[in-house]
């Protein structure tokens, strides 16, 4: 049942609890970013829900990082970086890839791209892209990336973000702390 209208603030803004609670009705993917960082040839990588293509020619796909991460920078100093398309069994992966520090890729599977980045097992597909622009937008960077090679990688489901949970395309969603 519709809640109503939110109330803006004082300050004429929206309450973020509220934005997050309406745009969480919008279903999106989950992709795994990943890189080889060019200071110590280590696989760096991270998760986003926010990707999306943006123009076929040429080839552009964006996404979204928080201006707070710290494992933009690691991948974002590499040539080339790599889009996992994430599968709906991949949710431990989705978490490995969001958490900070420590070693993300530990006990991972991964393959090299042919620009040399890690494609994850299980992946259902990857581009590798290189960064044509980065533009600020509020509390997160919107990366553009020419998409230079591009495939299909292993069969299933998408893994899927909503209402603040995981789940697939055909199943149920479970809640996230």
């Amino acid at each position: 049942m519709p809640t109503g209208p939110s109330p803006q603030s004082a300050n004429g803004h929206l309450d973020s609890l509220r934005f997050r609670q309406v745009l969480g009705r919008f279903a999106t993917g989950v992709v795994a970013i990943t890189a080889l960082d060019p200071q110590d040839g280590r696989p760096c990588g991270l998760a986003a829900n926010s990707f999306t293509s943006v123009s076929l020619n040429p080839p552009l796909v964006a996404f979204c990082v928080a201006h707070t991460s710290t494992s933009w920078p690691r991948v974002r100093g590499a040539k080339v970086l790599t889009v996992n398309v994430l599968a709906e069994d991949q949710q431990a992966v989705c978490a490995q890839m969001a958490t900070r520090g420590g070693d993300k890729f530990a006990g991972l599977k991964w393959t090299g791209s042919p620009g040399g980045n890690p494609v994850l097992e299980g992946a259902l597909a990857w581009l590798d892209c290189a960064v044509e622009a980065e533009h600020a937008a509020g509390d997160h960077m919107i990366v553009v990336a020419r998409v230079l090679q591009l495939d299909t990688h292993a069969e299933g489901g998408p893994l899927v973000f909503f209402r603040g949970g995981y789940g697939s395309f055909n199943g149920g969603f479970v809640d996230t702390p």
